[in-house]
């Protein structure tokens, strides 16, 4: 986990902006839910023998029996919202997106941490309407580009209904029963718990194998193979390029049909996913709720500040604004910058102080390395005339002047 410190707080406010604009275009709500959640939501829909529910979920001490855990994932408690607050009433579907923590015990990595950011999009209820399968995509691809991110690279694929699923596992399995001497001892287990796991494992013998394993497409049947078809004419409609990604299959258990991921133009291999995600037509009722077909989609906001800030080191770097610095001289004075501060944050005016000071050169030397351009002097002379000094901090001439025209003559300086 990390500190998120203030010099990096104007990329992600940049990135945050772009997301609230183009997401609330494309019909998304802005949706906040907890941190901690039960630990059985996760158990239902990621999937009890997925790596995030065996290895990566923190457990958090309780008062009370239910076993709570901080959210390693979010889909799974916006479709819990969904339901608890029967929004199922409202009109269909329900679109969201949400900024916010998750939290997995794994190994870190280059633009991968245990507290994690997400921006997250889900469509909720209604049909299982391919069209909104390609939308999810569209709306995170265009935030990329509104970013600066070009030349993008959709990576989809579909895993087909659980009946397809069960006939590829099969034939899955039997492949790599004949290939176990290759196989990591992770993938040997993985074959008895999660077999489409075995198709993203990074161990290089593994991915060997994986290259002539069975294509999932091959056991899709007539139906989930026409919602893929549609998805795809959608895109090409949007003019959203993509190359199908045949052994493609996301980690978590609750996906069917659609997945995809999206990477950045340089990344050919698709080894750092920017976006991820899928359909979930069964989440829903893995939970106890009626059958409810959702669609979406998370950002990783580390990652992807990452790789913009290596394209466009200045992404997110404040312009230098024209700014004021006040300073005082003596009590008087110090007790005078109260209310003159005020004065000046009404008019919408950047000023910097420092009042715990009490030198005068000091505080100028304060003013020249926030880069200040002007210094407003005050001092118990000006406060008794109720006048101030307006100090050039570039070619040091001061000039007096009232109080009363003070926000006029810094708006004409800095203009």
């Amino acid at each position: 986990m990390h500190d998120i410190l203030p010099n990096e707080e104007p990329a992600r406010a940049k990135l945050y902006k772009a997301a609230k604009e183009v997401l609330e275009y494309y019909g998304f709500n802005k949706i906040e839910t907890p941190i901690v959640e039960e630990e059985e939501l996760f158990i239902r829909t990621v999937g009890e023998d997925t790596d995030i529910v065996t290895k990566e979920m923190y457990l958090v001490r309780s008062k009370g029996k239910i076993r709570l855990v901080l959210r390693p994932e979010m889909t799974a408690s916006i479709v819990r919202s969904y339901l608890e607050h029967g929004m199922h009433r409202l009109p269909q579907p329900q679109k969201f997106y949400y900024v916010g923590p998750a939290f997995r015990h794994e190994n870190p990595q280059a633009g991968r941490y245990r507290q994690f950011y997400q921006i997250g999009a889900e469509i909720v209820g209604g049909e299982s309407d391919p069209i909104y399968d390609a939308q999810t995509v569209v709306a995170f691809v265009r935030l990329l580009e509104e970013i600066g991110l070009k030349n993008l690279i959709v990576g989809i694929n579909s895993i087909g209904s659980a009946g397809d699923r069960q006939n590829y596992k099969k034939k899955l399995i039997e492949y790599y029963k004949g290939n176990l001497k290759e196989i990591c001892d992770d993938c040997k287990r993985r074959m008895k718990t999660n077999p489409l796991r075995l198709l993203d494992c990074k161990s290089r013998g593994c991915q060997t194998v994986a290259e002539e394993a069975p294509v999932v497409l091959d056991y899709l049947s007539g139906a989930s193979k026409a919602h893929f078809k549609s998805v795809l004419e959608y895109l090409d409609e949007a003019g959203i390029p993509y190359i199908l990604k045949p052994r493609l299959v996301r980690g978590l258990d609750y996906y069917n049909k659609t997945v995809f991921e999206i990477f950045a133009e340089d990344d050919e291999r698709g080894e750092r996913a920017l976006v991820a995600g899928g359909r979930y037509d069964y989440l829903a009722e893995s939970i106890g709720g009626r059958p409810t077909p959702g669609v979406g989609a998370a950002l990783g906001v580390e990652r992807v500040l990452e790789v913009i800030k290596g394209k466009d080191p200045s992404f997110g770097v404040p312009r230098p604004k024209k700014r004021v610095y006040l300073v005082h001289v003596g009590q008087l004075a110090k007790r005078k910058c109260i209310s003159l501060l005020e004065e000046l944050r009404k008019e919408n005016l950047t000023v910097m102080s420092n009042l715990g000071k009490t030198s005068l050169s000091n505080q100028l030397e304060l003013a020249d390395k926030g880069g200040a351009t002007l210094a407003l002097i005050l001092g118990q002379k000006e406060v008794f005339e109720e006048s101030i000094i307006i100090r050039d901090m570039k070619t040091g001439v001061q000039e007096t002047v009232p109080l009363t025209k003070l926000v006029r003559e810094i708006k004409k300086k800095i203009k």
